[in-house]
């Protein structure tokens, strides 16, 4: 998939303030400082498109951006370590939770997970949270560039051990590293794949 423009178009503290729901969206989210803006940023081909920060939990609002004209790319506050207050984060997981089951336009859930670290118990619980609500989502491993291939490999195996104690499958999932570009056409061929299935269940917007 070729981007030709991706602009961004609001940020929404509450559900009711989103954009309307009659295009494709994806949603990318993980726990703080993943990587997911300069993931986001590497995907697009635009450099600051989503904004990055040392200082993990810096995404607190739902964004959209419009990509091409035709879906959505949303970029979720992170769950987990945020320096802000408890009732803060305690508020930014329902906003999140309620985006996820409300939103009735979001083909794919894409959860970024460090390749170094070893399975998390936060990013598991997570997916297997997204596992009982029907949430169709994908695995998306990040900092792939810190890894040697063999390293690389033992972390998925480790995940997918993990998962299919509770699954029968391993759900889809992409390598990346937002420094080489690995991963992007292959995160962007399957959107596009997606997206042409579902091109007959929206209407364009009416300008």
């Amino acid at each position: 998939m070729k981007i030709t423009k991706a602009e961004f178009i609001k940020s929404s503290k509450e559900i009711k303030d989103l954009p309307p729901g009659n295009k494709p969206e994806y949603a990318f989210i993980g726990r703080s400082n993943v990587g997911k803006s300069s993931l986001i940023n590497m995907l697009t081909g635009r450099k600051n498109l989503a904004k990055t920060s040392s200082t993990p939990g810096k995404t607190q609002l739902i964004n959209h951006f419009l990509i091409n004209g035709k879906w959505y790319l949303t970029d979720l506050p992170g769950y987990g370590y945020a320096k802000t207050s408890k009732a803060n984060r305690a508020g930014f997981q329902r906003m999140i939770r309620s985006y996820l089951k409300e939103r009735n336009n979001l083909i794919n859930t894409f959860v970024l997970v460090d390749a170094r670290l070893k399975p998390q118990k936060i990013d598991l619980e997570f997916m297997q949270w997204l596992g009982r609500n029907r949430i169709p989502f994908s695995i998306v491993f990040t900092k792939a560039d810190k890894l040697s291939s063999n390293q690389l490999a033992k972390q998925i195996k480790a995940y997918q051990t993990e998962i299919l104690h509770q699954w029968v499958s391993m759900p889809p999932y992409f390598v990346s590293s937002s420094v080489s570009g690995l991963g992007r056409k292959a995160i962007m061929d399957y959107i596009e794949h997606l997206n042409a299935q579902l091109s007959t269940h929206f209407t364009e917007e009416k300008n």
